[in-house]
């Protein structure tokens, strides 16, 4: 480890800048941090004067980021978390405008150019696609993937942009997308604050990164503290990169180059971050570097006061350590500047903060005057005397916001429901314009919505022929895998036993052999860092498949399915993208263990996903195709007592698709709806036998897709027709088969078509015991589907299906 004790002035006479020269850089630095200082002190007066919700800022971080951005370069990419403001201001991320914007939360990306309003302050990202969706050119720009506010949850994602770096360098069939890498010489920086360390997904992290040996810089940000919790609670010996020792590679075997410094020696931290960005950028190590002694000036947040929970003498402590101030002194002892010099500059970075927290303030003010003043127009057209006091407290408020001015509008059309007039017509066209205006500001994005949605790729049928062998499910997969390798050098696989075994269900098997160990591979049992390394990859122009062995496991990465990958495109208004594709597999296996179909929790925590469920291989297999000629991140749950069922093999098993979130009938009937997915549906067909020897015809719907989820409405087509329906999956009760009624009958308007009541028939509200009795006793079993389908014909007609249970 390497333990910077640099204090005093660097030796000018030594430096190939001229004396001129280097005194302008420093004073450049030291500007740029006493703006950055005024930002977080002017940012949460506004907080605490109502004119914005809740401010975080990266006070006492200064000096630090400073120096990390001098070695900061065009195709680099950061990595980082909510203390970054300097390093961002400095790089060109952001300015103090877009801060402030972002602060108050203005719904535009002219303003807020990280997320358009969607995010807190603090959250910062660059535009990665155009306006039409298409990939901008990375290495011209500082990279900064979108921020997130889950503690740690900027590590896993490090590891894919490192990775691709890598890729990029070693895999010279890659070297035609130069939109992407220059060689592999880019490095990801990554940021994280002490108590993150903690974090299960920063051990993960650490863990791959020195196994392969990842491009990166990782910071961390050591003040002492995790809000009010310090250092000797938060991590053994009070110091993580003690604690990391074990990491630091020698001569012996990879690992990493570890370097400790503090947060206010300036001259320190420029030669630690050089040393630390050449290592990583030349020799592809990993470099962690241990900031400490920073101090937080004004606490965690706006929400509470750090002098809480710090003693008088730490106070006294942050005060004498405080990088700005000891930049400040260590300037003015070294001679290269006086006091009066340095309290211009202060100044002048104090009236230009000022100055652009009013620009902000007064654009935002703008766009929410405009509407207002609409809105203040078309009700005074309104000559009704319910009109008037709404109108009235429009017309004196002094700080609208866009939800007072909206709330008034339609309490009025409320109001004035039995009303008819021309001009009451009016303000409900003019509301309803708005109201897509406002559609577009809060609520697009989810998903792309331009060319490159895999909605939009056409739709090419399996052929057969007479000939066309009739194999295991799993051979089918494989040769799709093995096709799309063959067309796309982007295609990279990875997860636990992917590699040497080709996966624990063989879809993979042998491909490594064909394709290398640097495309198809193994990692560690790290599900998160699985994810994070399918996302970097994705956004760096790669096109990963991540596979997380079983659906159960797909839980132990969920925050970085949930809070990263899924919510990204919404968060960044559509401007940046990583189209994974996670591949497990689930359902039916016996055992309290592996055989849960946690659907629910898909469906809740990872819209921003498409959520595939395929009945067979032959249908995962096209959709695959579809979502490798797509730029959405999507989630395939393979059936895992489907991979040696028989299947017949397609002639074109690389190229045909199926559609994203279209339903299909698989069987006709008369009577009532049944309507499932996965594993369950192989059931209900062997109970449609049966049912058709007792003289109950049952029409089957294939959903295939749950999110999204039945976009040509076959279920309703169905539903309309038998008049009846029972939806069957092995999820929970009040799970995934909730979820599909709901959509069909209330989103879909199936309820006009009823005679019977709506069922749903799932697992029991527990885990499945181990063995064929235990799962038979458990989840909905061919005999259960009968049952159910006949008690809903018993309802019908009592005559013709009398009860025969009790």
């Amino acid at each position: 480890m390497i333990d910077s004790k640099l204090s005093t002035p660097m030796n000018v006479a030594t430096s190939k800048l001229s004396y001129d020269d280097f005194r302008e850089i420093i004073l450049k630095d030291y500007e740029a941090a006493v703006q950055s200082r005024y930002v977080s002190l002017l940012g949460r007066k506004e907080v605490l004067t109502g004119k914005a919700k809740f401010g975080i800022f990266g006070d006492g971080k200064e000096v630090a980021q400073i120096a990390l951005s001098k070695v900061f370069e065009d195709g680099d990419w950061r990595s980082g978390y909510y203390r970054d403001q300097t390093w961002a201001f400095v790089s060109g991320i952001s300015t103090v405008y877009n801060f402030f914007s972002q602060l108050y939360a203005h719904p535009s990306l002219d303003a807020d150019i990280s997320s358009g309003g969607r995010q807190m302050v603090a959250h910062f990202s660059t535009a990665l696609t155009d306006e039409n969706g298409a990939w901008k050119n990375q290495t011209l720009q500082k990279n900064s993937f979108s921020d997130i506010s889950t503690t740690g949850g900027q590590m896993s994602r490090t590891l894919g942009l490192g990775l691709a770096s890598k890729l990029y360098r070693n895999n010279k069939d890659l070297e035609y997308l130069k939109y992407f890498s220059n060689q592999g010489n880019e490095v990801v920086f990554c940021t994280v604050g002490n108590a993150s360390t903690s974090e299960g997904v920063f051990w993960e992290t650490i863990n791959a990164a020195g196994v392969k040996q990842i491009p990166a810089v990782i910071s961390v940000w050591d003040d002492g503290y995790g809000i009010s919790v310090p250092n000797d609670i938060q991590t053994t010996k009070s110091d993580i990169s003690e604690v990391l020792r074990g990491f630091q590679r020698d001569n012996n075997a990879y690992g990493f180059e570890i370097f400790k410094v503090k947060g206010w020696d300036y001259a320190g931290l420029c030669e630690t971050y050089e040393m630390a960005a050449k290592i990583a950028r030349e020799k592809h190590i990993p470099c962690l570097v241990h900031v400490t002694e920073l101090t937080q000036p004004q606490g965690h947040s706006s929400s509470g006061s750090h002098e809480r929970y710090k003693s008088e003498e730490r106070l006294l402590w942050e005060q004498e350590f405080d990088c700005n101030v000891k930049m400040r002194q260590w300037i003015i002892s070294s001679g290269i500047a006086v006091e009066a010099e340095l309290k211009e500059i202060e100044s002048t970075a104090k009236d230009l903060v000022r100055a652009e927290q009013k620009r902000a303030w007064t654009d935002y003010r703008k766009l929410l005057q405009s509407e207002l003043d609409e809105a203040i127009h078309y009700l005074s057209k309104l000559e009704n005397e319910i009109v008037e006091l709404p109108l009235n407290i429009l017309k004196s408020t002094t700080e609208p916001s866009l939800k007072e001015i909206y709330s008034t509008v339609r309490q009025v059309l409320r109001d004035l429901r039995f009303e008819s007039s021309a001009e009451k017509d009016e303000l409900y066209t003019w509301y309803l314009e708005k109201q897509k205006l406002n559609q577009e500001r809060y609520n697009s994005k989810l998903f792309t919505e331009n060319s490159f949605s895999p909605l939009e790729v056409q739709v090419v049928e399996p052929i057969y022929s007479t000939d066309s062998p009739i194999l295991d499910g799993r051979e089918v997969l494989n040769a799709c895998f093995e096709a799309n390798f063959k067309n796309d050098e982007r295609l990279v696989a990875f997860g636990e036993d992917v590699g040497k075994i080709g996966d624990v269900n063989q879809g993979f098997a042998g491909l490594q052999e064909k394709f290398g160990e640097i495309r198809i591979f193994d990692t560690g049992i790290r599900e998160s860092a699985i994810i994070g390394k399918g996302i970097g990859l994705a956004v760096r122009g790669l096109r990963p498949i991540a596979e997380i062995q079983y659906l159960d496991y797909l839980i132990y990465a969920l925050p970085v399915l949930s809070d990263d990958l899924a919510s990204l495109s919404y968060r960044t208004k559509g401007q940046q993208k990583a189209p994974v594709i996670i591949r497990t597999r689930g359902h039916r296996l016996e055992g309290i263990w592996h055989s849960g179909s946690p659907m629910t929790v898909l469906l809740g925590a990872l819209r921003g996903l498409h959520i595939c469920v395929p009945r067979n291989m032959t249908q995962a297999s096209g959709m695959y195709n579809t979502l490798l000629r797509g730029d959405d991140p999507a989630v395939v749950v393979e059936c895992l007592n489907g991979y040696r069922l028989k299947e017949k093999m397609p002639s074109n098993v690389g190229e045909f698709t199926v559609p994203i979130g279209i339903a299909e009938v698989i069987r006709e009937g008369e009577d009532i709806t049944v309507v499932s997915y996965g594993s369950t549906l192989r059931l209900v067909q062997q109970a449609a036998m049966e049912l058709d020897k007792i003289g109950i015809s049952i029409e089957i719907v294939d959903v295939q897709c749950l999110q999204p989820f039945d976009r040509t409405q076959v279920c309703l087509a169905s539903l309309s027709k038998t008049n009846r329906i029972l939806v069957v999956d092995e999820d929970m009760p009040g799970g995934a088969s909730a979820f599909i009624l709901q959509q069909i009958l209330e989103q879909q308007n199936g309820y006009y078509h009823l005679d019977s009541k709506p069922r749903t028939l799932s697992a029991k509200p527990h885990r499945p015991p181990y063995g064929s009795d235990g799962d038979y006793f458990t989840k909905p079993s061919v005999d259960d589907i009968i049952e159910t389908v006949y008690e809903i014909m018993n309802d019908v007609n009592p005559q013709q299906f009398p009860k025969y249970l009790a």
